[in-house]
C-alpha cells in the first residue's frame, strides 16, 4: 500500500483500529473517523489524521472526506469499521433503538461510501471495504436490529460492486466472527454472559475467539492489487463458525 491513502471510519478502537495500524505498516496514510479514540489512532498511526464525528451525520463525514483530500490529493481506499451492538426480540426492542443500530451500522456505511465516491469516481479507482459480519449472513437469538442493519450491509456492498465496477471502484465486505475487540467484551464480557461465551467458543471450530489483526489482515488483502478481479463478495473470517454444527461426535472419533 505504498503512497496509498486509507480513510477508515471506526478508527478508534478494534477493527478500524488494527486496519490503521496494518495499512500504516504496509506505507499508506490513514485517516481515521469516529466519535472517540484519537490518542489510541496516534500511536499506531503516527502522521495521519484523526477526524472526530459520527458516521450518521453526512456533514461532518463530507468535512473530514475533503480535509483528507486537500492533504493527499485522493483517496485510494475507504474501510467502513463503525458499528454499534444492540438487539434482543422484536417484541423487546424499542423504536429509537432499532434506528440508532440501523443508522450507525447501515446508514453510516451508506453515508460514509457516499461520501468518497466523487473521489473515487474522478481518480477511476478505489477499493471500498465494508465490515458486515456472519450476523448479516445468519440468524442469531435476539439479533434482529444487528442481523437486520449487517445483512442489509451484505446487499449494499453488492449493490454499490454493480454499479461502479465500470469506473475501476471495487467493494466487497468482510463478514466477521466473535473477534476480541471492545465491543466484543462490552456485549458479552459480563460475568452473567459467561457460559453464553463459552457456547460461542465451542462453536467456533478453532475454539477461540479472533483478533482484530486477523480482521485487519482480510482487510488489507482487499484493499490491494492481490485482489484486484474480486467486488461484491463477502468474505467470511469467523474461525469455523458459520461451517456448520457440533455435536459432540468428533470427540467421540479422538479429534480432541
Amino acid at each position: 500500500m505504498q503512497g496509498m491513502v486509507a480513510f477508515v471510519t471506526g478508527a478508534g478502537s478494534g477493527i478500524g483500529l488494527a486496519c490503521a495500524a496494518r495499512f500504516v505498516r504496509e506505507g499508506a496514510a490513514v485517516a481515521g473517523f469516529d466519535l472517540q479514540g484519537g490518542s489510541a489512532f496516534a500511536e499506531v498511526a503516527a502522521g495521519g489524521s484523526f477526524h472526530a464525528g459520527d458516521v450518521t451525520d453526512a456533514a461532518a463525514l463530507a468535512a473530514a472526506v475533503q480535509a483528507t483530500l486537500a492533504r493527499h490529493g485522493r483517496i485510494d481506499v475507504l474501510v467502513t469499521a463503525a458499528g454499534i451492538a444492540d438487539a434482543g426480540p422484536v417484541h423487546l426492542v424499542e423504536e429509537g433503538a432499532w434506528d440508532r443500530v440501523l443508522d450507525v451500522n447501515l446508514k453510516g456505511t451508506f453515508l460514509s461510501i457516499k461520501a468518497v465516491l466523487p473521489a473515487m469516481m474522478a481518480q477511476r479507482a478505489g477499493s471500498i471495504v465494508t465490515i458486515s459480519s456472519i450476523e448479516g449472513i445468519v440468524g442469531s437469538e435476539g439479533g434482529s436490529s444487528y442481523n437486520a442493519s449487517k445483512g442489509g450491509v451484505v446487499l449494499l456492498t453488492r449493490n454499490v460492486a454493480m454499479d461502479y465496477a465500470r469506473l475501476g471502484i471495487r467493494c466487497n465486505a468482510i463478514c466477521p466472527g466473535f473477534i476480541d475487540t471492545p465491543l466484543f467484551r462490552n456485549t458479552v464480557g459480563h460475568d452473567f454472559m459467561k457460559d453464553y461465551r463459552e457456547s460461542i467458543r465451542a462453536q467456533t471450530k478453532m475454539q477461540r475467539f479472533g483478533k482484530p489483526e486477523e480482521i485487519a489482515a482480510v482487510a488489507f488483502f482487499l484493499a490491494g492489487a492481490d485482489s484486484s478481479f474480486m467486488t461484491g463478495q463477502s468474505l467470511v473470517v469467523d474461525g469455523g463458525y458459520t461451517a456448520g454444527h457440533s455435536h459432540g461426535l468428533v470427540e467421540l472419533m479422538g479429534l480432541t
